[in-house]
Formats: structure tokens, C-alpha cells, sequence
């Protein structure tokens, strides 16, 4: 699977999904701009000393990344999304993408790719899940649905 973070902002954000990519083994893209410096002395200060072990790519815009990975299936995640997350049917190596942290995805993507918007349904009146939060929701629904790959079986647990 692969995260995509469009202009993604808090670094502590990207570390989380840093740390979900590599537990997962889905790949991280980053599509600049960046809020935030990728450098070793950055990583390190953000306590992310496992960033080596990631399957990271980085890209100058959303065109460059399209350009890249022209053969993959793209799902936008947003909040005004018509379709559910869990009503799509998903496959390995698709792409998961999503926005800022304040801005979310910029309206021209939503209006070039209408069919491949998901959402994550949500109750109240706040802006949205925590960005790491929802790339974690999505990202297991997709695992779950492709049987996990070739993921280690977890041995089951009684309780006497």
C-alpha cells in the first residue's frame, strides 16, 4: 500500500505515519512543499530514528508524483468525500492520498479525480480526525480487505 501526504505541515504528524508506513510496510510519499525540514539533525531532534528504515519518495508537486506512478490506482481521502472509506474495494499498491493538516486537498484534485474520493464518516462539529489518526483508519481497512499480505500470523490469546 502507499500513503500519500500532499503539503503535509506538522512533523510530529508525518512521524506518526512514518512509524504506521513502516509497521505496515506501505510506502510514504511526501509531495512538497514540506512545513518542515527533512535533514538528519530535524529527524533526529523529532526523535524519528527509525526515518532510514521507511520506503520514503519525495516530489516536487502533484504533478510529479501522478507522472511517477501514472499505473496506480489513487483514493482521495477528505472530509466533504460522498463515498465511505469502507465501501471501496481496494487492492495492493494503491494510493492513499492526503492533504494538509489546515488546508486538506486543494479543489482542483477533488475536481479532476469526482470518483475517487473517499471519506471517513465522522459525528459533531470539528474540522476533521487527526491527520496521523485517519491515515491509520484507512490504511487498515485496505490491509484488512487484501487479507494483510503476507503479514506474520498473530498467535491467539485466551484468557483462563
Amino acid at each position: 500500500m502507499n500513503i500519500v501526504l500532499h503539503w503535509p505541515e506538522i512533523p510530529h504528524n508525518t512521524g506518526a505515519i512514518g512509524r504506521t508506513c513502516l509497521m505496515t510496510g506501505a510506502a510514504l510519499h511526501l509531495i512538497h512543499p514540506l512545513g518542515f525540514y527533512l535533514d538528519e539533525k530535524s529527524l533526529r531532534r523529532s526523535g524519528l530514528d527509525y526515518w532510514h528504515k521507511l520506503n520514503v519518495r519525495e516530489y516536487d508537486s502533484f504533478a510529479h508524483f501522478a507522472e511517477q506512478n501514472a499505473s496506480g490506482r489513487f483514493f482521495f481521502v477528505e472530509t466533504d468525500g460522498s463515498v465511505p472509506y469502507t465501501q471501496m474495494a481496494y487492492a495492493p499498491g494503491d494510493y492513499f492520498i492526503f492533504g494538509s493538516e489546515t488546508c486538506g486537498l486543494p479543489p482542483a484534485l477533488m475536481e479532476a479525480f469526482p470518483q475517487q474520493i473517499i471519506r471517513i464518516p465522522m459525528i459533531g462539529d470539528e474540522r476533521s480526525l487527526n491527520l496521523s489518526v485517519s491515515v491509520g483508519i484507512v490504511l487498515y481497512e485496505a490491509l484488512r480487505q487484501v487479507g494483510f499480505g503476507n503479514y506474520p500470523a498473530i498467535p491467539s490469546t485466551r484468557m483462563a
